[in-house]
Formats: C-alpha cells, structure tokens, sequence
C-alpha cells in the first residue's frame, strides 16, 4: 500500500535551461526511512532534481512535497533537508566541533544542547575524540563523516547526498559505502543518494531510480533493477549486460524482441555440439577476446548467429595464460532461460 505521505514526493517535476530540458517530468515517492539512489550518466539529470528538492533550483513545472507538504516555492532553509556536498564544503579555520556545531548556532541553539547533539552526531559517524582536529589534519574519508555529521545534527527528515564518496579513493569509497548504509540504519533518516556509480547504488540502496536524458527509465531494488532491467538502457548502464536481439533472438531464442541476459549467468563450454540442457538455452560462437581480471575472466564471444555476448567466469582453477589461449577458440554458450528477460525497446 502506498505511503499517504512519503517522505519526498515529486510530480511531474520538470526544469528548463534555456532551450534545455534537463527534467522531462519526473514522478517518485521516496518513504520515510528508506535508503534511496538517483543513478545515472552525467548529463541525465539527476543531480538537477536532487537541488529542486534542496530548494536551490527552481521547477520550470511541478511540485515537490516533504511530508505531505508542498515546498516547491519555498526556500532551502526553510525545507526540512540538508545536503552533502561531494567537496563536503568543510570550514578551514574551525575544528571538528565548530564545523559540526555551525547550522546550530545560526539556529541559535543553546550552548548546552549545542555541544549534546553535536557530540551525538560524531558519535553516531564514529568520530569521538576528534573535536579539535580542523579538515587540514583528516583524513578523506574522516572529513566526509564531518561532512555528514554536520547535516545529520539538524535532524532532518531527508539527508539529501550529491556524489559524496566521488573524491575519495577506490578502497575508502568501498569502506565507506558500508559505513553510511550502516549508518543511515542506525539514524532512521531518509537518505536520498546520487551517483553515477552502479556499485554506490546497488551496495548502498533500498531502491534506486535510473536517469536517462532528464527521465526515470525504471524504479526498483537493486536485485529488481540488476536481474531485470526495464529497458535497453538500464540493462547497458547497470552493471553489464548482454542484449539479443534481430537475427539472433530468432535463431537462438525462436521469438523475436530484445532479450537480456547477464555475463555471469553464462556458461562457457568447449564442446560446441552439445545440445543445451533442459530449460536452458545456447548459442555457438568464436572468443573474440578475453580480458583477464586476476578474481574473474570475461570472454567476448562472436556468435555464429550474429551478435557477440559476453561471459563471465570466475577464475576457480585456471590462470591466466589457460584462459587467454581461448582467444580465437570455437565455444558455446549456454543459460538458464529464467535468466533472459524482454526489455522494452
């Protein structure tokens, strides 16, 4: 059943620049309590609906509601969210506390409850006994928990995120994408996530929203939206995917239509005249190339259907040089047909 009043409602939701329309009618409902991402390429517009719902862009057309209340025209400070900033836009010349303590004092809050809830927020991001650092002497990851601290002591009822983890390394981002799912759990607000990376969104989120060209291609939980991607779009953009299509959905599948499967759900075997098991389906062709990634090798295979997909294998018993002499190698592919599904073209 639907919330009455979710914790972000948008309708029809559209904004031009000029002559561009960078969103072209946008509707979600994003509930109280719920980790949700806006996942899509530069460009796609989701960090455009992100600052409509902060209150730092104004729709060209329709309305943003938190709570059940419209604040499509009211200004930031007056919306019960705060935001995350990728560069986390940290004060140089104060410490920890005084950077986390800051949107209290405008408030003017009390000095007592001032430092209680500050403490509260460094102990929720894991940062006591910092207090009197400044940025310069963070770490990345420690100054976006700052970052985070500093929005979370207002207590808003939606935590809006704009690429926070972008300027941290590989290995911290990955930290700190189990840190803030863990922390969002503990705090119970709602965060509302972009990125452009299909890793962020699937490890992090209740449910995601893809962006194409200023629109939401497909809404739904990261198993919904990887296994079983709405469009030729989402299949492409998140994660990687194999379509079938034209010559080759009629000559492997015998429908036609575009199909999708995913690279791991695909077999590679060297006996190319094999039938297919029960319920599975197959398809011969040549390894055109093999990419080898230490954990996992992937094998792009030229159908003989036309076409080329491409397979995932992990890398169990083999090494490196087994795999590549495969190149140029006759091969079939074969899969559960629970695995394909239409896409819409």
């Amino acid at each position: 059943m639907p919330d009455a009043n979710p914790a972000v409602r948008l309708r029809a939701l559209r904004k031009n620049f000029g002559a561009v329309e960078a969103v072209a009618g946008v509707d979600l409902d994003i509930a109280d309590g719920e980790f949700f991402a806006m996942l899509g390429p530069s460009g796609s517009g989701k960090t455009t609906v992100l600052r409509m719902i902060a209150g730092f862009e104004s729709p060209t057309a329709g309305t943003v509601e938190l709570g059940g209340r419209d604040v499509t025209r009211l200004a930031p400070f007056q919306r019960d969210v705060n935001t995350v900033f990728q560069d986390y836009a940290l004060f140089p010349h104060m410490d920890v506390l005084g950077n986390v303590e800051y949107g209290l004092r405008v408030k003017k809050v009390g000095r007592s409850e001032r430092r209680e809830r500050a403490a509260e927020a460094l102990r929720s991001v894991r940062l006591e006994g910092f207090e009197r650092r400044r940025p310069a002497q963070l770490s990345g990851g420690q100054r976006q928990r700052v970052a985070l601290a500093r929005a979370l002591v207002n207590r808003p009822r939606v935590l809006l995120l704009d690429e926070p983890l972008g300027a941290l390394d590989l290995k911290l981002r990955e930290e700190m994408q189990v840190e803030l799912k863990q922390i969002q759990r503990e705090v119970g607000i709602t965060f509302l996530f972009v990125t452009h990376d299909q890793e962020e969104a699937l490890t992090m989120s209740d449910r995601i929203a893809v962006f194409d060209r200023g629109r939401v291609e497909q809404v739904g939980t990261p198993a919904e939206v990887y296994e079983r991607p709405a469009t030729p779009f989402v299949a492409a953009f998140v994660g990687t995917s194999n379509l079938i299509s034209g010559a080759a959905a009629a000559a492997v599948l015998g429908r036609d239509g575009t199909y999708s499967v995913r690279p791991e759900k695909l077999r590679l075997l060297l006996d190319v005249d094999a039938p297919a098991a029960p319920g599975h389906h197959s398809a011969t062709g040549t390894v055109a190339e093999v990419v080898y990634a230490g954990a996992a090798t992937r094998f792009v295979v030229d159908l003989d259907a036309g076409g080329r997909l491409v397979a995932l294998q992990q890398n169990l018993e083999t090494s490196s040089m087994e795999v590549t002499a495969l190149r140029g190698r006759r091969v079939r592919l074969d899969w559960d047909r629970r695995h394909e599904f239409a896409v819409a073209s």
